[in-house]
């Protein structure tokens, strides 16, 4: 007892330190207690992005499309539908939409007065859910004090205030610096409207933009990130698991992404590609089905991946993926493979010749020196080393925040309900147990890139009991075998289980969020809303948010991405269609056109005292009371 009041009172000297005085206490209280009782701030969820950069660009800055609505209910008839879609696409693209206004002579003083002031107009209104600190934080810097006066004046007496604001105004257009001033309004309106930014997996792999999306999040003002698969995968690659760099390779080739590895992260295919091109025989005149996509380079980089996959396996029986060790099972002189089901199929192609029956998993020499090349290329691309960093420090394979549980795939279950277990390095583990290896072994994978968390980061990219895939992938069938019967890939029990509200309770209560709180959010599976699939399952206790934003689902899914809005008011689901061009939007305000879904309506606003932040806020609060205390009694002496 006596150790513990000695390191309270050592916490108690730390604190002093910025809180010197009882006044400096009092003052600190109140500030906290006031930002207990604002609304909390709007959380947005989106998942699996699969590098479709200018979809998501364009609903990071329409905000899901929240900005237009804050702009009808700000102005609601005053403006004309025109003047409200000027506006709003002024505030996505400050930069462009000046350009084009160039273009147009409409860029005179008298614009951009209406303009600045119709911008301070929203500002405002958004400003007073925050406190004026966290506003202030929120303004460029450049800019800060001379927004700050804007945002905060209000009609006096004798309008003295409304005359400075006046003169302001005038200020900035006499110094032309009308342009830089859009830029800020714009770019303030739209982290007001976003609180916080939550990404439930899969930015990597399909679409060409992962790169830049990357690049555009590590400069966003709050976000986290649940790990999925492909992010997994790609984490895996930059740590030099040759398995996830040539799945990686296989990936691009299949979507014709390439240049995301040339020509974003520098890593060369030279080798790879000559040495394909040398050894393999060209797709042949007149094929058809997958023989007519089995290019050279396909081919060389197929076997390669299932070589180096079944090294892995032999290497991990726990994995129990025997039944994908297929090379050994190919008859290349008939032109067959027979499955661990026993039915032989005829292959695509005839062409291994690299392949040795007698030792199928073994590399050949010239195998072995280009994958070996390009390890050296993932480890020491610099450009894809911070993204890969940036994924590690802000993302987790799950979160609990705010009453909502967040991971991108699955809790693997049993066909009972209860948590599956799986061997992880002789130890078993299920459930929130079992989470918390993935993300403690992903994490040594990058930090010490030893053989065996390398290995797992395969794993937790394709295994059927990886929390991030939850599937049995078949891509060896898919990538030799014509009858897609064959193509099947089961999953887990957790993807039909959690149709049941009582399934989901327990999973909830197993990561400490009590049933009816909040929400599972749950990305990786694509909502076929076109064949009637609902993306609020379970009487709203499970939301998919997987809308598909890559192009290539848009046919499957009907719609092109979800967003989840969480606010004080409660939550909300938008349903987007395919995002048009930028130079759409520009030329005819071409918003992204969603629909809502409002379900979980608050019976109260929700206030910062009901959240996580609330939580940590009365702690706050309890150690400076504990504070005051000490000071009142002469424990620790006020230094003014």
């Amino acid at each position: 007892m006596i150790a513990r009041a000695d390191q309270s009172l050592k916490y108690l000297r730390l604190l002093s330190e910025h809180f010197p005085t009882q006044q400096s206490v009092f003052t600190e209280i109140i500030n906290l207690q006031a930002i207990l009782n604002l609304p909390k701030g709007t959380e947005h969820f989106m998942s699996d992005l699969h590098g479709e950069y200018e979809a998501f660009l364009h609903i990071l800055n329409n905000c899901s499309g929240v900005v237009r609505e804050h702009v009808d209910d700000i102005f609601g008839d005053e403006l004309s539908e025109e003047e409200k879609g000027d506006l709003c696409t002024l505030i996505y693209y400050p930069h462009e939409k000046l350009a084009l206004a160039h273009l147009q002579h409409i860029a005179t003083p008298s614009w951009y007065k209406v303009m600045l002031e119709r911008l301070l107009v929203v500002a405002r209104s958004l400003s007073s859910r925050y406190t004026r600190s966290k506003v202030r934080k929120a303004i460029p810097r450049d800019y800060a004090y001379i927004i700050d006066e804007l945002l905060h004046t209000h009609p006096d007496e004798n309008n003295y205030r409304v005359r400075y604001h006046e003169r302001i105004i005038a200020s900035i257009l006499e110094t032309d610096a009308g342009e830089d001033f859009i830029c800020s309004l714009s770019d303030l309106i739209k982290r007001l409207v976003i609180d916080h930014l939550h990404l439930v997996g899969d930015i990597f792999d399909r679409g060409g933009g992962a790169s830049k999306i990357m690049d555009r999040l590590m400069g966003y003002h709050s976000l986290d990130i649940q790990w999925g698969n492909h992010d997994l995968l790609w984490m895996g690659a930059a740590a030099g698991q040759s398995a996830c760099i040539i799945t990686v390779l296989r990936n691009n080739l299949r979507y014709g992404n390439f240049e995301i590895l040339e020509n974003d992260y520098g890593i060369s295919l030279r080798e790879l590609v000559a040495f394909a091109e040398r050894t393999y025989e060209p797709v042949p005149d007149g094929a058809t089905g997958l023989a007519a996509k089995l290019t050279p380079l396909a081919k060389a980089v197929n076997v390669l991946l299932f070589k180096l996959e079944g090294q892995i396996i032999m290497r991990h029986g726990s994995f129990d993926m025997h039944d994908r060790l297929l090379l050994e099972r190919i008859d290349v002189e008939a032109g067959t493979v027979e499955l661990y089901d026993g039915t032989v199929y005829e292959l695509a192609t005839r062409d291994f010749p690299t392949l040795d029956p007698e030792h199928p998993y073994e590399l050949t020499p010239e195998e072995a020196r280009i994958v070996e090349k390009l390890v050296a290329e993932f480890t020491s691309a610099d450009h894809l080393r911070r993204h890969i960093e940036f994924l590690y420090s802000h993302g987790s394979v799950y979160l609990v925040r705010n009453h909502n549980l967040l991971f991108h795939g699955c809790v693997p279950l049993n066909e009972d309900g209860t948590f599956s277990s799986m061997n992880c390095l002789g130890t078993w583990r299920s459930g929130r147990d079992y989470l918390d290896f993935c993300d403690e072994i992903a994490r040594r994978a990058w930090r010490e890139r030893d053989e065996d968390s390398l290995d797992w980061m395969w794993y937790l990219w394709i295994g059927m009991k990886s929390p991030a895939s939850g599937r049995l992938v078949k891509t060896f069938e898919r990538s030799y075998i014509d009858d897609p019967d064959c193509w099947v890939e089961p999953m887990d029990p957790y993807f039909e289980l959690t149709k049941d509200e009582a399934t989901c309770d327990a999973i909830m209560a197993e990561f400490g969020v009590s049933a009816g709180s909040g929400h599972i959010v749950n990305g990786h599976t694509p909502v076929h809303t076109a064949e009637g699939e609902q993306p609020i399952r379970a009487n709203g206790r499970l939301l998919v948010i997987d809308g598909g934003f890559c192009s290539a689902y848009h046919p499957k899914t009907g719609i092109a991405g979800y967003t989840l809005i969480s606010s004080s008011r409660g939550c909300r689901l938008k349903a987007h269609q395919a995002f048009e061009s930028v130079e759409a939007v520009l030329t005819r305000n071409a918003d992204i056109v969603s629909e809502t879904d409002r379900f979980d309506v608050a019976e109260r606003r929700r206030m910062v005292s009901d959240t996580d932040t609330g939580v940590q806020i009365r702690e706050q609060i309890s150690d400076l009371r504990a504070l005051l205390e000490a000071y009142r009694t002469g424990t620790l002496d006020e230094r003014p």
